[in-house]
């Protein structure tokens, strides 16, 4: 998948020539949803090299000059003219049921395939063309909400990406202070946790030796970070997020260091949706930090809870009534007497949250819940004011909290968590459930403003 820069001459030049060979002028007819269905015709007849790295360059380059509804005629294409050939399908079936054996098990699987896959992979032929088909995705996600008939496109798209992005292509690289200019503009714009709002702003957050940041590259999208996380080492699990972003902090010298926070996972590119790095991220993060700093014994998160508010808003019980009459209060959180009858409502609220309540489907509500309880990780503590943002406040009322990543438990808590949608937590935690909602195990919290030690 490493494409350098004399194999990208290379594939350039083939498809000049075949360009030439196959008389693909520019302008030769208008640039449309259906001349670009005629041209994937072509290409996925196409038997030659040549002629299918022009032929898949040509396409890419006319879908870059469409204009919205010129790309959204496109996606319909891809819907209704590149999908399952069903009369084949209908055959292979009828073969396989006739003599059910290997060679018609891999017929069957041959003709359920639709043409839509074979199409992308071929586009995947041109110079760049990976970078193109993952911003043609980006558009098709825009998209789906007011056409859900897209998504069975979509699922093609995903399909293919989680295949040339598995973890096997992926480049783990440190980003500091001496990463080019470009990357570090890009880890600015696409910090999607906690803003970074200046250049010094970025300098703190990875300069100092106790603050670090890791992203994950692929070899064909050259200088575009795929995600990356933000870690502060310290020496004890923190409540806020506050005391890791100060100007002025004691700094922790690393090998002193006894915590490795995961304070923000950003993704970056939208195209890539769905297609998880973020575990196999932490995963190496996890394993490079206790190689170079062994006196590390801990691994936690500092977490948002981006679902909490609106869940809460939908709940009738006097508890919710009352937490929600105390936080509509302006400056609730300033003023300790409210703060602290908030906090005895709020509290209990969040752990039913993250333990009882689900989905229509089944499923833990919270996303980044979702993604920390399956990657192994335990709710280790709900933080009252973690956060005083206005987003966080908005999203939250201010509540963060601890996942931690105890290596000897994450198998069985990953598994628990995919079978059963069992979230692994803390005793501390789980005592603060409400009576009304325990199921089994009863489970607590440190109070407010006490910090818990490694």
């Amino acid at each position: 998948m490493d494409r350098s820069p004399f194999f990208a001459d290379l594939l350039n030049t083939i498809a000049d020539r075949g360009r030439m060979m196959l008389n693909l002028v520019r302008g030769d007819e208008p640039v449309s949803a259906d001349s670009l269905a005629r041209l994937c015709t072509r290409l996925l007849s196409s038997q030659g090299e040549a002629s299918g790295v022009a032929y898949a360059r040509e396409i890419l380059e006319r879908w870059r000059a469409l204009d919205a509804d010129g790309r959204l005629a496109f996606l319909h294409v891809l819907r209704d003219r590149f999908g399952t050939d069903h009369a084949r399908l209908a055959d292979a079936v009828d073969a396989y049921r006739d003599a059910p054996d290997d060679r018609t098990a891999l017929a069957l699987h041959d003709a359920a395939e639709p043409a839509r896959q074979e199409l992308l992979r071929r586009l995947n032929l041109s110079p760049g063309g990976i970078e193109t088909l993952v911003r043609m995705r980006e558009d098709l996600l825009a998209r789906l909400p007011a056409s859900p008939d897209l998504a069975i496109v979509d699922a093609d798209f995903t399909h293919l990406l989680s295949s040339w992005f598995n973890r096997g292509f992926l480049v783990l690289r440190r980003i500091d202070w001496s990463t080019p200019a470009n990357i570090l503009e890009k880890i600015i714009r696409y910090e999607a946790v906690h803003a970074i709002h200046t250049w010094d702003d970025l300098r703190r957050r990875i300069e100092p030796d106790d603050r670090l940041c890791y992203a994950f590259f692929h070899p064909q999208l050259g200088d575009e970070p795929l995600i990356f996380v933000e870690v502060a080492l310290t020496r004890a699990m923190p409540l806020t997020i506050a005391e890791l972003l100060a100007d002025e902090r004691p700094p922790v010298q690393p090998r002193l260091a006894t915590t490795a926070v995961f304070y923000s996972i950003s993704n970056c590119q939208e195209g890539l949706r769905g297609i998880s790095f973020g575990n196999f991220l932490i995963k190496q993060v996890v394993e490079d930090l206790r190689r170079d700093l062994p006196g590390l014994t801990d691994f936690v998160t500092l977490s948002p809870v981006p679902g909490f508010a609106r869940w809460l808003a939908e709940q009738t019980d006097p508890s919710a009534a009352e937490a929600l009459n105390l936080v509509a209060n302006e400056g609730w959180h300033a003023d300790p007497a409210l703060r602290e009858r908030a906090g005895q409502h709020l509290l209990p609220l969040a752990v039913q949250y993250f333990l009882e309540a689900r989905t229509t489907s089944g499923k833990v509500i919270d996303p980044v819940a979702r993604f920390h309880l399956g990657n192994g990780a335990r709710l280790e503590r709900i933080n009252l004011l973690g956060d005083l943002s206005s987003r966080a406040l908005r999203q939250a009322h201010g509540l963060m909290v601890n996942y931690s990543y105890k290596l000897d438990d994450i198998e069985k808590n990953h598994e628990l968590f995919a079978a059963k949608n069992d979230v692994a937590a803390a005793p501390t935690v789980r005592r603060l459930l409400p009576k009304a909602v325990v199921r089994s195990a009863t489970p607590q919290l440190l109070p407010p403003g006490r910090s818990a030690q490694p």
